[in-house]
C-alpha cells in the first residue's frame, strides 16, 4: 500500500469518526428527550483502487422495531379509550354516591319508605305527614341532582370531543407537513432522522385519540388510515375532522342518525380528496379517546339517565296508576272484554294478554293513547313483550276503533264501540278461534287527591301528573328524574297523605292510603324498560322498586370496576410494549459511552496513521534533497 493510499484511508476514517462522534454526542444529549430515537452512522466499505479499502458514511439510521411500534400504537388507542371510560364512569359513581352511604338515591329512597311506614304506625299524625312529605321532597331532589350530574358529565364529554378533535387535526396537519419536508430527503439523510422523530411523536399522539394504521412507502412517506379504512393522511395531504357543538346537553338532547333530529354535537371528516362523511353513523373510528367520548355521550350516560328516569317514572306511576279490569263479554262464539276508556289520558294504556291456540304461546299487547300523530306508529324492538300499539283516542271512538282493527286485525282481534256513542271499547277474538283473550284492563292516572281511592299523584312532572305520554319528541319518561317534584297540592295540605275521600269522609286513624303507598314502594311488582340495561325485549325485568334500584346501582358499580380493571390491564400492556420499544429505540448511556471511547480510540489511531505517513513523507523528501 502506498503512502497516499494509507493517507486517504486514514482521512476517510477520520471523517467517519467525526460523524460518529457527532451522532454519539447527539444521542447522549437527547437521552432524556421524549420520542427521541437512537441514531447510528450507516457506514459502507469502499475500494481504494489498490490494497486496502476506505470507509464512507452514507447517512444516519434510526434504531427502532417497527413491528413493536405498530403494536404500541394500537394499544395506545385502546388505552386512550379505556382511560377515558374509566375516568367518566368513576365520576358517575361519585354522582350516585357510595352504596350504603348518605346522600345517595338508595338512602333517600329508604328514608322515604321509612317515613311512610311511620305514617301508618302513627295513624296519620300531622307531624309524620309533614316528615313523610319532607322525605319525598328529599328523594325528588336527589333524583334531580343525579340527573343534573349525569347531564353535566355528558356535556363535559362533548366538550372533550371538541378539544380532542382540535388536537387530532393539529397532529394530522403536522404529519402531512413533515411528509412534505421529507420528500426530497433520503431515508438515511442526517436531517431526516429529526423530522422522522417529530412525525412519529405526532402519530403516537394521534393514536391516543383515534385508532390508526400506518403504512410507510419507500419514498420515506407515511399514509395513515383508521382501522375502518378511512384515510387520514396521504403524502402531503391530511384529512380534517369537524365538530359542531350545540352547548350544554340535557336528557332530551340525544343522538339521532337523522341530522335534523339529532340534539348533540355532530362529528364529520373531510378527506384529502374533498369528500366528507359523518364519523359517527359511518363508524369511522373504533378506538381512542374520541371513540370513548362518543360511546359515553350517546350510549353509556344515556343509559344511566334512563335508569334514574325509570326509577322516577315507576315511583310516580306506582302511586297514581289505577288499573280497572275489563268486564267479560261474549257474542256467539266470540269472547272478550268490555273496557271503560272514559278517563284515558295521553300515555295511559289498555293491556291485553292473548294466547295463540295453535302454538299455546302467550303474548302481551299494550295499547297506548298517543295523541300526537307525529309519534305514530310506535317503534317496537324485535320480540318486544309487550308489543306497543299507539292509538289516537283524541280523534274519537269511531276513529280509535278503526285504528285498532287496522293495527290488530292480523292478531285475530275485533274491536267495536259497544254500545255505540259511549266511552266503552269492546274487544273480541275472531270467529276463527285462533286467539284467546286471557285478560284485558285499562290503566289510567289518578289526578284527584280525594277520589275515594288510595291512588294519588304524589310525584308530578314539574307540577303536572305523570302519565307516560309519548310525543314526536319522545317519551315523557325521558328526563323525568330531572323534573320530578312533589305534588304542590299535597305540600299545601299534608293531610291528604291520609285523607283520600271527602264523601264519605275518611275515618280518623284510617291508614288505607299510607298502607297502599308503603306496599307499592316496597313490595309492588313492576316492569322496567330494557333501555335501562336490565332485562331484554322478550323478557323485560320485573320486580320491586327497591330491587330495581339495587340492580341498576350494582350494574353501574360493576361497570365502573370493570372499566378500571380494563384501564389497569391496558396500561400494563402499553407499559410493557413501551419498554420493549425503548430497549431498541431509547438511548443507552452505557452503550453510547462505550461507543464514544471506541470512536475516540479509532480517531486517535487514524490520526496516528496520518502522523506516521507525514513523517515518512518528510523523510523521503529529505532523502531526495
Amino acid at each position: 500500500m502506498g503512502l497516499s493510499s494509507a493517507l486517504a484511508n486514514a482521512m476517510s476514517g477520520i471523517r467517519a469518526n467525526q460523524l460518529g462522534l457527532s451522532i454519539t454526542s447527539g444521542n447522549i444529549a437527547n437521552a432524556q428527550t421524549p420520542g427521541y430515537v437512537t441514531e447510528n452512522a450507516n457506514q459502507i466499505e469502499l475500494s481504494s483502487g489498490g490494497p486496502g479499502s476506505t470507509v464512507a458514511v452514507t447517512g444516519v439510521n434510526r434504531e427502532l422495531d417497527v413491528y413493536v411500534q405498530n403494536q404500541l400504537r394500537t394499544e395506545t388507542s385502546g388505552a386512550g379509550y379505556a382511560d377515558q371510560t374509566a375516568n367518566i364512569l368513576g365520576q358517575l359513581q361519585t354522582v350516585y354516591g357510595t352504596p350504603g352511604g348518605t346522600g345517595t338515591l338508595e338512602s333517600a329512597y329508604n328514608n322515604f319508605t321509612t317515613a311512610i311506614q311511620a305514617l301508618s304506625t302513627s295513624a296519620g299524625g300531622q307531624t309524620t305527614q309533614v316528615t313523610a312529605l319532607s322525605a319525598a321532597q328529599a328523594l325528588a331532589q336527589q333524583l334531580n341532582s343525579t340527573s343534573q350530574g349525569i347531564q353535566s358529565l355528558r356535556t363535559n364529554v362533548q366538550q372533550d370531543i371538541g378539544t380532542s378533535v382540535n388536537q387530532a387535526n393539529a397532529d394530522l396537519a403536522q404529519i402531512a407537513q413533515i411528509n412534505t419536508q421529507l420528500q426530497g430527503l433520503s431515508p438515511s439523510d442526517p436531517s431526516a432522522a429529526t423530522l422522522e422523530d417529530q412525525r412519529d411523536n405526532a402519530i403516537n399522539d394521534l393514536s391516543g385519540l383515534v385508532d390508526v394504521r400506518v403504512v410507510t412507502s419507500g419514498a420515506n412517506q407515511v399514509s395513515i388510515f383508521t382501522n375502518s379504512g378511512v384515510q387520514l393522511v396521504t403524502n402531503s395531504q391530511a384529512s380534517k375532522f369537524s365538530f359542531t357543538s350545540p352547548g350544554n346537553l340535557t336528557a332530551n338532547t340525544l343522538y339521532n342518525t337523522d341530522p335534523t333530529k339529532s340534539g348533540v354535537g355532530s362529528l364529520s371528516i373531510t378527506l384529502p380528496n374533498g369528500a366528507s362523511m359523518d364519523v359517527i353513523s359511518n363508524n369511522v373510528i373504533s378506538s381512542g379517546r374520541i371513540a370513548a367520548d362518543l360511546t359515553l355521550r350517546d350510549n353509556t350516560l344515556v343509559q344511566a339517565q334512563s335508569q334514574v328516569d325509570q326509577l322516577a317514572a315507576t315511583m310516580s306511576s306506582a302511586l297514581s296508576d289505577q288499573t280497572t279490569a275489563g268486564t267479560a263479554v261474549n257474542s256467539g262464539s266470540q269472547n272478550g272484554f268490555s273496557l271503560d276508556v272514559s278517563n284515558l289520558q295521553p300515555g295511559n294504556t289498555i293491556n291485553l294478554t292473548l294466547t295463540n291456540t295453535a302454538t299455546n304461546t302467550q303474548q302481551k299487547i299494550q295499547i297506548v293513547n298517543v295523541t300526537d300523530p307525529s309519534a305514530l306508529p310506535l317503534p317496537n324492538a324485535p320480540n318486544a313483550n309487550p308489543r306497543q300499539i299507539g292509538i289516537n283516542f283524541a280523534a274519537g271512538m269511531a276513529s280509535a276503533v278503526t285504528q285498532l282493527n287496522a293495527a290488530l286485525g292480523s292478531s285475530n282481534l275485533q274491536f267495536s264501540n259497544t254500545p255505540a256513542g259511549s266511552n266503552t271499547l269492546q274487544v273480541l277474538n275472531s270467529t276463527s278461534g285462533a286467539t284467546t283473550i286471557n285478560s284485558a284492563a285499562v290503566t289510567t292516572t289518578a289526578t284527584s287527591l280525594t277520589s275515594g281511592n288510595p291512588q294519588l299523584a304524589l310525584f308530578t312532572d314539574a307540577g303536572s301528573p305523570y302519565t307516560g305520554a309519548i310525543t314526536g319528541n319522545g317519551s315523557e319518561m325521558t328526563g323525568l328524574a330531572g323534573r320530578i317534584t312533589v305534588n304542590s297540592a299535597l305540600l299545601n295540605n299534608p293531610a291528604n297523605l291520609t285523607v283520600y275521600s271527602t264523601n264519605p269522609p275518611t275515618a280518623a286513624g284510617d291508614t288505607t292510603r299510607s298502607d297502599f303507598i308503603y306496599t307499592q314502594l316496597t313490595a309492588g311488582t313492576f316492569t322496567y324498560s330494557p333501555k335501562t340495561g336490565l332485562g331484554s325485549n322478550p323478557t323485560p325485568l320485573t320486580g320491586t322498586i327497591p330491587g330495581y334500584l339495587q340492580q341498576f346501582m350494582s350494574l353501574q358499580s360493576n361497570a365502573a370496576a370493570s372499566a378500571t380493571q380494563l384501564q389497569q390491564g391496558q396500561d400494563v400492556v402499553v407499559s410493557t410494549l413501551q419498554q420493549k420499544f425503548n430497549s431498541t429505540a431509547a438511548v443507552n448511556i452505557d452503550t453510547e459511552m462505550s461507543n464514544l471511547i471506541a470512536l475516540q480510540n479509532a480517531y486517535a489511531a487514524n490520526a496516528h496513521v496520518m502522523s506516521v505517513v507525514q513523517s515518512m513523507m518528510n523523510t523521503l523528501l529529505q532523502a531526495q534533497m
